[in-house]
């Protein structure tokens, strides 16, 4: 009898999942929810047991009080000027190095990381030795009757210095992924530069463009060191919300300050819901590609 051909026999293939053990997965997701619990949800519980502690009464009297609404004013007029301005600069220097070849871009690429190497207070105190009273630029400024320092434009300019990275970093990766395959071939079809960027370009990084807009506004939004140093902490003139807790706290009204931070704290969970709906929209819109 022959025997069978056990060489071209297939053996069936085992899927076998290489995963942690159990333990060391329960540690792991222990660990994070402790941190979790510790360092975010305990704090900001903490924040509104303290904002309500007076009743809802005062909480409503301590954030519609006008040092307050101005405060909230300053705060959205800044985020309103800031990521716009940052918005432009960042598809600009995106486009740049990633779709230009040139002598320094290494070197720009770096300088992109400035404002996360430098502490905030330092860049709000090299504004003031820029700009300020006391300096040649600052003095021909006044003259002409233009303040930066201790007003609302010193305030927009260190939120910009302390905040343009976020777009760029967010679009740079993902427009050196796309490639230039697609703005190239639609050169070659006779198309112009602007022609190139809203029907090609824009589409392909909106979602990245629109996450670190919102990074950036969050980040305008609690910028605290910059400010702090080239806004002079005028009440209901250049108190940015963060500021304004500040002023609160130092005078011992704690309850007031308190509720006022709670506002910052909406505006963060608002941020993140934000986040993750775009997110979730932008994978839904990946897999149907």
């Amino acid at each position: 009898m022959s025997q069978p051909d056990t060489n071209n026999s297939k053996a069936p293939v085992v899927n076998k999942r290489i995963s942690d053990p159990q333990s060391v997965q329960v540690l792991l997701i222990g660990l994070t929810y402790l941190f979790f619990i510790g360092f975010i949800f305990l704090p900001l519980g903490l924040v509104f047991t303290q904002a309500f502690q007076k009743g809802w009464s005062f909480y409503l009297e301590s954030i519609r009080e006008p040092y307050a609404i101005e405060a909230v004013k300053l705060t959205l007029l800044t985020v309103a000027i800031v990521v716009p301005i940052n918005a432009v600069f960042g598809v600009s220097a995106a486009w740049a190095i990633t779709k230009f070849n040139f002598k320094g871009k290494t070197a720009l690429k770096s300088l992109l990381d400035l404002p996360f190497a430098v502490s905030p207070v330092i860049a709000g105190l090299i504004f003031v030795l820029l700009v300020g009273s006391r300096t040649p630029f600052g003095s021909w400024l006044g003259e002409h009757g233009i303040k930066i320092i201790f007003s609302t434009p010193g305030i927009i300019i260190a939120t910009i210095f302390v905040t343009f990275p976020f777009i760029a970093r967010e679009l740079i990766p993902l427009m050196e992924a796309q490639g230039r395959d697609e703005e190239e071939a639609a050169l070659t079809l006779g198309a112009r530069g602007w022609q190139i960027f809203g029907k090609i370009t824009l589409p392909n990084i909106r979602w990245g463009l629109l996450y670190g807009m919102i990074l950036c506004g969050a980040r305008s939004i609690g910028e605290f060191g910059a400010v702090s140093v080239v806004s002079g902490h005028i009440r209901g003139q250049t108190n940015t919300i963060p500021l304004h807790v500040e002023i609160l706290y130092s005078e011992y009204n704690f309850t007031a300050s308190f509720a006022v931070a709670s506002l910052l704290v909406f505006l963060a969970l608002l941020t993140v819901v934000i986040k993750n709906g775009m997110e979730k929209h932008f994978h839904k819109n990946s897999l149907h590609l």
